[in-house]
């Protein structure tokens, strides 16, 4: 697939509330992406969000997007059990393409996904936008400074009050773990990894895990501990509802010190790195932009160099430590 040299244009599937911070924003800031059009199931509802977003062209339905010879590569904020229908149907359609969080339903379909790009050489990326912020660059520079690690644990309680939210929808893919855990259970790894530690490569082992229900088979909040072969233990906390303060914080405890991290998923509003490593302290920030910005210059990098994604394998055992976590707690798979 030769790369793209000109102005890159994007296309986005539904008009969802995400769109403006997650896409057409950093687009602006971009010179090299455009978003140019949308599609969505009500084209009433997709003229305003043009409208009121600036975006040129409004497509009737999802097929037709896909098959408008302009678009370059398509951005898909649906509910979860359709990321893996339609970044499917989108690769098979030529387009590059960056998927919402989290990346499908299940480790099946992300699976299939990523089968899919590798079969047509495009890009599919997934919009896990915390990953390209220079704080989560600073936090992998000094998880090897703690020592051997001995615990991780990652929390994220985002309360959500809007009961009607796709959500707390079984059908659609829902729940907590689903949500908030495609950012606490990637989290969890990524700092494994950046150990250096061959033995937090691979997954953790989920030892137990609760849940708070909000319908049938439906979490509206989750908590499990993990554990890998080499005696380091995890935790993870997501809730969209329940008794837990709300927060986002992600704890590293090595043999020599440890580091907390405030607020790595939105870093752009605000956020803290504390460090105490061989009984010494500080704190750090790290400046930066969006979190969106850094993901969507990525996307338009690996675009124009043809460059595969490297990290959908992340992707995938994502999605396997939430489905691994969903069958601890005695849920089915969504």
């Amino acid at each position: 697939m030769q790369p793209i040299t000109r102005v890159l244009k994007i296309g986005t599937l539904g008009a969802a509330r995400i769109t403006p911070a997650a896409l057409v924003e950093p687009a602006r800031e971009l010179h090299g992406v455009e978003v140019d059009a949308v599609a969505a199931r009500d084209r009433g509802r997709a003229r305003a969000f043009a409208k009121k977003q600036g975006i040129d062209r409004v497509i009737g339905g999802y097929q037709q997007l896909l098959e408008d010879p302009v678009i370059d590569a398509v951005y898909i904020p649906l509910p979860n059990s359709l990321h893996c229908e339609w970044t499917i149907r989108a690769l098979e359609a030529g387009k590059h393409v960056l998927c919402e969080k989290p990346f499908s339903s299940n480790a099946t379909e992300a699976r299939r996904m990523v089968d899919a790009s590798r079969g047509t050489g495009l890009i599919l990326m997934e919009a896990n936008h915390y990953r390209h912020h220079p704080l989560m660059a600073r936090v992998r520079e000094l998880v090897p400074a703690l020592g051997p690690l001995r615990r991780i644990e990652s929390r994220m309680c985002f309360p959500l009050l809007r009961f009607r939210d796709i959500r707390y929808d079984y059908s659609l893919a829902g729940g907590s773990n689903m949500d908030l855990g495609a950012y606490t259970s990637d989290m969890l790894r990524q700092v494994a990894a950046a150990s250096g530690d061959p033995a937090l490569m691979s997954s953790p082992v989920v030892s137990w895990a609760r849940a708070k229900l909000f319908g049938p088979d439906l979490d509206r909040a989750m908590e499990a501990e993990l554990g890998w072969e080499n005696q380091c233990s995890g935790h993870i906390v997501n809730s969209l509802w329940s008794w837990r303060m709300p927060g986002i914080s992600v704890r590293a405890l090595g043999e020599r010190g440890q580091l907390n991290v405030t607020n790595a998923v939105l870093p752009h509003y605000w956020h803290r790195i504390h460090v105490k490593i061989d009984g010494k302290t500080r704190e750090e920030r790290v400046s930066g932009k969006t979190t969106y910005y850094y993901q969507l210059q990525e996307f338009e990098r690996r675009i124009r160099q043809d460059t595969a994604s490297d990290d959908l394998h992340d992707s995938i055992a994502t999605m396997e430590l939430i489905d691994d976590i969903y069958t601890a707690a005695g849920l089915p798979l969504r």
